[in-house]
């Protein structure tokens, strides 16, 4: 189990995801630099991540995972993917809704097929960067059961990271204990003690559409480009 790290108990709002991510790079300073990654979960994870990777002087990516809805009820995660088949399954709430194991995997292949669609679209502008030997940030606008944050970092600690970290403006308490166990390190601002629903955390919680993802894309791969094009 790694190190968890709770910065306060505070239930007040952040102001957007831009200030979250402000926030959050005051407690990731010493990880600042070249060798670090910061990888954004869409959709609201790459606003966070694209302004903690600017402010940390770090590379920026992008890392998909995709919840597992339950039978009758998709918002329900019992589960989630990562980008590289990587599954987690809330085994409490698997048995709760009654889905079958012929269930999770139509339901794996629909949520793939939905990564693929993605990532085919995102790496025509930003090419997948490797992670072997590299500090990587996992980050997201917030968690709530953790599903597709847990599936993000199983998929990356495949990929054999020097060290994996989780940071992430706000979530609840037990939700945090359980990403620990996969993180080298887990770091959280906020962790109010009656959680609800994500949104409540922040003043502006508009959805992030495609074409500002696409907009963040375009910027960050300028940004990669004239970071690593020799000067003369």
């Amino acid at each position: 189990m790694g190190t968890l790290r709770k910065i306060s108990s505070s239930s007040h709002p952040f102001a957007t995801r831009k200030d979250a991510a402000r926030l959050l790079a005051g407690e990731l300073t010493k990880y600042a630099g070249f060798d670090t990654v910061v990888l954004g979960i869409p959709r609201g994870g790459i606003i966070v991540a694209a302004e903690l990777a600017r402010r940390l002087d770090a590379d920026f990516d992008v890392v998909i995972a995709r919840k597992l809805g339950a039978p009758m009820n998709p918002e329900l995660a019992i589960g989630a993917v990562s980008e590289n088949g990587q599954v987690f399954l809330d085994r409490t709430m698997f048995a709760y809704v009654g889905a079958d194991d012929a269930y999770i995997e139509e339901e794996k292949s629909r949520q793939q097929a939905v990564i693929a669609q993605r990532l085919e679209r995102y790496r025509r502008i930003l090419p997948r960067l490797p992670l072997e030997d590299r500090v990587v940030v996992v980050t997201d606008d917030g968690v709530a059961t953790g599903a597709t944050m847990l599936a993000a970092l199983r998929g990356v600690r495949a990929e054999h990271s020097a060290k994996l970290i989780a940071a992430l403006p706000v979530g609840p308490d037990d939700t945090l204990a359980r990403l620990a166990k996969e993180a080298d390190e887990t770091i959280c601002l906020r962790v109010p003690p009656y959680f609800g629903a994500l949104g409540r955390f922040y003043d502006d919680f508009t959805q992030v559409e495609d074409q500002e993802i696409t907009e963040i894309l375009e910027q960050q791969a300028e940004r990669r480009w004239a970071a690593h094009t020799p000067r003369r």
